[in-house]
């Protein structure tokens, strides 16, 4: 290279280099401003769910703790779920989801006990056409971003309201045992009545406060696991059952059950990136509530209503979720 042309390409070459670090510094800035202000998600959560509780009236001659045991148990529900998340500031967010569905294909199963907890009736209905709904309210905010852009870290808390409601067809007698309980009866084993005729309907619903944590990581540019986990350090039931073909009891409703409880829910899975503003989302749910204290409450037609307490009350559901996501 000749001494004339020497500064030029010198120059040249600190212009290049000059510009690069500005382009860089530019990209990064955009990248900065780039945090997506809205995310929009629609899918399904295909799930299985059940409903526990039993109760105990030892107090009374003959009865067994726990006295009844109901479980309501359905399979393949496809709810519709649907999420939205927005942001205040890079840091700043809230997010409402929302999900509801119509049950069916369950069953509920009822066991009645004597004392020394001999069963002394075991029945099951069909639950053949039911609902249940949920709403998330959560606000929350960023706090780390993973190196080299690999994904971040967010804590929230927020309140969810589950709602749930099951109703029993029919009854099919599994088990009777009438010396178990002097002065009770019930049909032979092997017999069927009511088909078709509502026996119970229950209605269940969770009042929780949640606190937990999500987050994302990349494993390539379009490829990245996602993970949801929030605990429910306090949530307040009520259920009420209404037995349709029981003259001794009321109608509205026949038992009623408060207290409160815990639990958590559960999200894990993966997202891939279509374009730069479309994901497909795939994983898999759990919805988890338990008591911790609570009270059964009897309302006789023609009687004071009588309460005893709760040996069980817990609601789960889980299973597989898919759907879109919309960022902009």
């Amino acid at each position: 290279m000749s001494q004339r042309w020497r500064p030029t390409y010198i120059g040249m070459l600190c212009a290049m280099i000059i510009l690069a670090m500005v382009s860089v510094r530019a990209g990064e800035a955009r990248a900065q401003e780039s945090w997506p202000r809205v995310e929009l998600s629609a899918g399904t959560w295909i799930s299985v769910g059940d409903t526990r509780w039993a109760h105990n009236a030892s107090s009374n001659p003959g009865l067994g703790n726990p006295t009844s045991k109901l479980t309501y148990k359905d399979v393949g529900t496809n709810v519709i779920d649907l999420t939205g998340k927005f942001w205040f500031s890079p840091k700043v967010f809230s997010r409402l989801n929302g999900g509801f569905a119509g049950i069916g294909g369950g069953r509920l199963t009822d066991d009645d006990f004597g004392s020394g907890q001999r069963l002394f009736s075991k029945t099951i209905s069909n639950v053949p056409d039911n609902n249940m709904y949920y709403i998330n309210a959560d606000l929350g905010g960023r706090v780390r971003e993973f190196p080299n852009h690999r994904g971040w870290l967010d804590l929230f808390g927020g309140y969810q309201y589950w709602h749930t409601e099951h109703q029993a067809v029919g009854i099919g007698q599994v088990v009777c045992d009438p010396g178990a309980i002097p002065g009770f009866s019930c049909d032979p084993a092997g017999t069927s009545s009511l088909q078709g005729e509502n026996v119970i309907t229950n209605r269940a619903n969770w009042h929780s406060i949640r606190v937990g944590a999500s987050t994302e990581y990349r494993l390539t540019t379009r490829l990245s696991l996602l993970g949801t986990l929030a605990l429910i350090p306090i949530s307040v039931f009520d259920n009420k059952d209404v037995h349709h073909q029981r003259g001794d009891l009321q109608q509205s409703p026949s038992f009623s059950m408060v207290g409160y409880g815990i639990g958590a829910d559960v999200d894990v899975g993966a997202r891939f990136m279509i374009t730069r503003n479309l994901a497909a989302n795939l994983g898999y749910r759990l919805y988890y509530n338990r008591m911790l204290s609570g009270d059964l409450t009897v309302h006789p037609v023609a009687a004071s209503s009588e309460s005893f307490p709760l040996t069980q009350f817990e609601s789960l559901r889980h299973g597989f979720t898919a759907g879109l996501s919309l960022l902009f």
